[in-house]
């Protein structure tokens, strides 16, 4: 990059700080920085690649394949931020890595939660398509996902999520002093009659934009509240980052199945054992 630049077609980018030759593989996106390295633990080899402002990157292998993680921060603007600038150097796979309330009976603290779809709550995909535009994992992350918990053990669920801006009144959360925000009472249960599973901040809008650029995208969150009993514990935290590692694996191995047969997706039809 040139002196303070912020050209979008620079190989160094503005925000991440990374190029092309600093990321490989899906890219895992957590929002704490401080869980990069946390991530990384489960490969066989990482080095850090790129540190500026909330972003933190860590690149490596994990059962072979490539992989690399980057840190977002709180929130969809500085999320959909990494999404634009991965994919100007080439990423193609990106899996939110997260925590989330769990809204839904029979949701337990430390459970995952994998996306197929969001409720768009957040303002940031707004500013890239109407709000009608639906928010879709991509079905072979889902499928990598799912097939990582299953292997590893992880009770999970699967279902749509909704992403808000705020963590307090966008989630029908009290604010200061027991600020309620108009309608705030009849979310949770609005929701809940709608089958949707949790509230997180990002999912929304890293789906919508992959979407848009036709790039695939999933999420995966550990369940750290329960809405419904009030428990609240950072329990499994190491576990979404665990099985998005293990989904980014199976991704590669099913993307070459499909190299091999000539097949444009995934399907049934394939087996991982060829």
């Amino acid at each position: 990059m040139t002196g303070d630049s912020e050209n979008p077609n620079d190989e160094v980018q503005y925000h991440l700080g990374v190029g092309p030759d600093d990321v490989d593989g899906p890219v895992l996106l957590p929002g704490d920085p401080e869980r990069v390295p946390k991530i990384a633990d489960y490969w066989e080899m990482s080095e850090e690649t790129g540190s500026h402002r909330e972003y933190r990157t860590m690149t490596g292998t994990y059962d072979g394949a490539p992989v690399t993680c980057t840190s977002t921060g709180i929130g969809s603007p500085s999320a959909t931020i990494a999404v634009e600038e991965h994919a100007n150097i080439g990423t193609d796979t990106f899996i939110r890595v997260g925590s989330c309330g769990a809204i839904q009976e029979g949701m337990n603290v430390g459970d995952l939660v994998i996306t197929t779809g969001a409720v768009r709550q957040e303002g940031t995909s707004s500013e890239y398509i109407r709000e009608d535009y639906p928010a879709t994992a991509d079905g072979e992350v889902v499928t990598a996902l799912v097939t990582a918990c299953e292997e590893l053990g992880y009770d999970y669920h699967t279902g749509v999520t909704c992403s808000t801006d705020s963590f307090y009144a966008g989630q029908g959360r009290p604010g200061h002093g027991g600020f309620e925000a108009a309608g705030a009472g009849e979310l949770v249960e609005e929701l809940q009659n709608a089958g949707v599973l949790n509230f997180e901040m990002e999912a929304a809008s890293i789906l919508t934009v992959a979407s848009l650029y036709g790039l695939r995208a999933g999420a995966v969150c550990t369940v750290y509240a329960n809405r419904i009993t009030g428990e609240f514990r950072t329990e499994g935290e190491r576990r979404a980052g665990e099985v998005a590692s293990r989904a980014s694996a199976i991704l590669a191995e099913m993307d070459a199945v499909k190299d091999e047969v000539g097949a444009d997706r995934w399907h049934a039809g394939l087996s991982l054992d060829r």
